[in-house]
């Protein structure tokens, strides 16, 4: 499809689904918790893997980086899931990929430093969704035990991709917390600098056995626009303490 085409195609794609995104102020007396979502080099770094990325992914990786730093700096919590797969246990349609014990599933080299950060919880998820990947086999859940242990009224939810990985953690997340289980949640703020999703031209997935279209513009407008029709609140523009 002519690139013409394409951005005549998501014009119209955002005129039908419009998205209004806001301002999000963050109040320096209300805890709020930053969830980094699959920010690893099997996504986000050329030459990582079977899922090399494909499209623009510096500028979340940036703002991603900033707001990890920001978070660390006034020591509030942070986790970050890290998608980490058995060799034997693949994820349909996806070649194999981020294989635990690989530096596929490790943190990009700007956001390694969180490792060593007293205030960041790392958890390793083998499935899309962090918030099933933290079920554990007692049926505890990692993810629940950090928002009531730090008592997190809001989380800012950032990562890749947009449309897979992030909505589905946004949407259990917000299911959990209407069901009642994530107390004293009450906001789930997805931050749209900070997400991105890949990119698979038409013509490319076309002449390439079980792949799928994926435009990236296109993919990441509807993952947002999904995420706000179940309860999220999508930001272009995050900040702490008084307004501007």
């Amino acid at each position: 499809m002519p690139v013409q085409m394409v951005s005549q195609t998501i014009e119209l794609l955002k005129e039908e689904l419009p998205l209004d995104q806001e301002f999000v102020l963050f109040p320096e007396d209300v805890v709020t918790g930053l969830v980094l979502v699959d920010v690893i080099n099997g996504f986000c770094t050329v030459g990582a893997g079977n899922l090399n990325p494909t499209g623009k992914f510096r500028g979340m990786i940036n703002e991603s980086a900033r707001l990890a730093r920001l978070f660390c700096d006034k020591k509030l919590p942070v986790m970050a899931f890290l998608d980490s797969h058995q060799p034997d246990k693949p994820e349909d349609p996806y070649p194999p990929h981020c294989i635990a014990g690989t530096p596929e599933s490790n943190l990009v080299p700007a956001l390694r430093w969180i490792e060593n950060e007293t205030n960041v919880t790392i958890r390793r998820k083998d499935c899309y969704d962090g918030y099933l990947g933290s079920m554990e086999a007692d049926g505890s859940n990692v993810f629940v035990d950090w928002v009531k242990n730090n008592q997190i009224k809001a989380i800012l939810v950032v990562g890749v991709c947009t449309d897979i990985c992030v909505l589905d953690f946004v949407c259990s997340t917000l299911s959990a917390r209407n069901r009642g289980f994530l107390a004293p949640l009450k906001d789930v703020i997805v931050y749209s600098r900070a997400c991105a999703t890949f990119d698979v031209p038409l013509q490319i997935a076309r002449n390439t056995k079980g792949v799928l279209p994926h435009p990236q513009e296109f993919m990441h407008h509807v993952g947002l626009y999904m995420a706000k029709e179940r309860g999220a609140r999508i930001a272009n523009e995050v900040s702490f303490g008084a307004p501007k």
